[in-house]
């Protein structure tokens, strides 16, 4: 298998991705394709830096991908991330390498085949030219990966991997509000904003909640805090809530409410796994309508209470 040449890596980058902008000496020339995609045991699909008005679906609903041994694998859901096949991930299909070129063989979406250009020694672009669409891969080995990061960068998937959340917890302290009647929320896939409430009694078969509200959501960024973010609720008539969002683990968050100073626990009910991996119990459904796409935030300050 040949090896990467730089000066190939500079044409591609020159010709397809003029913020290439890495010098040499970041770029490593002594390996095969192969060995650089197997160098790394999490790829980490950066999904904000995607490119191009074409889509492969089973990259962008990967928060992870793997390649070891002519075996793909991928982290679909953030729950259980770090331990489903010890961290990989499902198998998802199958790859070869050719020069600078990754051919892969998703079970589902087939045959893709991507250029590959190394940005960095952990970075790497992978541009599909049939589709027209490029991703960037960041490498990490399973130790060394930030899975705070994870959970708050991509904070609407995180949401929406359960089918309902539900009131598990309420401080003492704090004043009496509306919102301490909502028992369970769900977060849709649906533009990333939509959101459901109900009041029905705790303890409700999730298949049997009726959802009393609807709405829009919105999650912000935090001036100067990487794990905390704000999540805002608009009713459809008009109320609105909003909250400091903290991930407790992967199950559970947090939700302070800022007017009122009440903290609320919500624990997800019903986790909803992306893609079949091996036999479960858990709730398995279509990746339809569950990608990840690029998700520009506002910012805000943190509350001064």
């Amino acid at each position: 298998m040949k090896t990467i040449k730089l000066l190939l890596v500079l044409f591609i980058c020159g010709a397809f991705f003029s913020s290439c902008t890495k010098t040499d000496d970041t770029l490593d020339n002594s390996i095969s394709l192969g060995e650089l995609m197997s160098s790394y045991d999490l790829w980490y699909v950066d999904i904000h830096r995607t490119s191009g008005n074409g889509d492969v679906p089973f990259v962008s609903i990967a928060f992870t991908l793997s390649f070891a041994n002519g075996n793909m694998y991928a982290n679909n859901n953030i729950v259980d991330v770090g331990f489903t096949g010890n961290g990989l991930g499902i198998q998802v299909g199958n790859y070869d390498t050719f020069g600078t070129y990754l051919e892969t063989f998703h079970d589902i979406d087939g045959r893709h085949d991507f250029e590959v250009v190394q940005l960095s020694l952990n970075e790497i672009r992978i541009f599909d030219t049939v589709q027209n669409v490029s991703y960037v891969l960041v490498g990490y080995q399973t130790d060394e990966f930030d899975y705070d990061m994870l959970f708050y960068d991509n904070i609407e998937y995180f949401l929406q991997e359960y089918t309902a959340w539900e009131r598990t917890a309420i401080s003492l302290a704090g004043t009496p509000n509306p919102f301490d009647n909502e028992h369970y929320l769900q977060f849709t896939p649906e533009n990333n904003t939509t959101f459901y409430s109900s009041h029905d009694s705790f303890g409700t078969n999730i298949d049997n909640i009726l959802w009393d509200f609807t709405g829009n959501y919105e999650v912000f960024d935090v001036v100067g805090f990487d794990n905390l973010k704000i999540l805002t609720l608009n009713y459809e008539f008009g109320d609105f809530e909003e909250f400091e969002l903290t991930v407790v683990n992967d199950q559970k968050i947090e939700l302070f409410h800022i007017s009122s100073e009440t903290t609320y626990e919500f624990t997800g009910r019903g986790f909803i796994q992306l893609l079949r991996g091996e036999k479960s119990s858990k709730t398995i459904v279509s990746k339809e309508g569950r990608k990840r796409t690029k998700v520009i935030r506002k910012k805000k300050e943190k509350s001064k209470s």
